[in-house]
């Protein structure tokens, strides 16, 4: 029986470090870098081998995945990444937006490595069970070559060759996701201030039309039992929106009820801290209503 190829993993955050485990869990053999040596030595307790840099991983694996949490990350960490003389591929994880995805795209051709854009949805839970949503764009090739690792830690979405493609998608996802939960936050406070009972209201949201992502699964796993864990920051929240807010510009689009939705999750963030996990948007509208959402 031979022995699995390597692959190379840079960026163990919250996503990254349980899609890491995912392939572990598979049978890959894993080499990573963080530059965060705790959650490095905890990936490696698991099974992986640890790298001494972006480079250094890009050395040793011919297809390197990365999972960064904001666009200059991901440019820096692809151009050490395309330092690596091995590296054929690189599948980005992260969401950066259409424009770096295509700046990184260029810089990697280059230099003659393929990129795929592969951002995911579906929170740490969804990357620990194997479900996450993978938005993918890339060539033919590349996408083909990645898929059995990219079903390992959840479903692949093609969106064509285009570089970038799949960044918009992801985007858009999102300003309908940060939508749906800073609406539902304010619902959700309205009714209870009002006596509704808040469970019940759920419930109903979800017996009609009214019921979304956020009533369906965000506000009965992390918003009633206040354990505000879901797994993805508020300050990732905003980051994303104005990163499609930025590309709606570009395109000579306003939304202006994105723009709201933007001023929502900046809000939270200035108040909350960046940390913050994305269900404690309602906390700043309890607050201000002088009331608990729980049950």
């Amino acid at each position: 029986m031979t022995e699995p190829d390597r692959l190379g993993f840079v960026g163990l955050g919250n996503m990254g470090f349980p899609i890491a485990e995912r392939l572990l869990a598979a049978g890959h053999r894993v080499l990573a870098y963080d530059i965060r040596r705790d959650a490095l030595d905890g990936l490696v307790a698991q099974g992986a081998e640890a790298a001494a840099s972006a480079t250094a991983v890009a050395e040793s694996a011919d297809t390197v995945l990365m999972s960064l949490p904001a666009p200059q990350a991901a440019r820096m960490v692809a151009t050490a990444v395309g330092a690596g003389t091995r590296v054929r591929r690189v599948v980005d994880l992260s969401t950066i937006g259409s424009s770096t995805a295509r700046a990184i795209h260029a810089e990697l051709a280059s230099r003659g490595i393929g990129y795929v854009d592969s951002p995911v949805s579906g929170g740490a839970a969804g990357a620990r069970a194997g479900t996450l949503a993978v938005m993918m764009s890339g060539s033919d090739d590349d996408v083909d070559a990645v898929l059995p690792v990219i079903e390992t830690f959840g479903r692949p979405i093609r969106l064509g060759t285009r570089p970038g493609a799949a960044q918009t998608m992801k985007l858009l996802n999102n300003l309908l996701a940060g939508s749906a939960l800073a609406i539902t936050a304010e619902a959700m406070v309205m009714g209870v201030r009002s006596g509704l009972d808040a469970p019940t209201m759920i419930e109903v949201f979800n017996a009609g039309s009214g019921a979304n992502t956020a009533t369906r699964d965000k506000f009965p796993r992390a918003v009633l039992p206040r354990t505000f864990d879901y797994g993805f920051a508020a300050a990732l929240m905003a980051k994303d929106l104005r990163l499609c807010l930025d590309e709606a510009r570009e395109l000579g689009l306003t939304l202006p009820l994105g723009d709201a939705v933007l001023r929502v999750w900046e809000d939270t963030a200035a108040a909350l801290g960046p940390e913050a996990d994305f269900t404690a948007v309602i906390r700043p509208i309890e607050d201000a209503a002088g009331v608990t959402v729980e049950g």
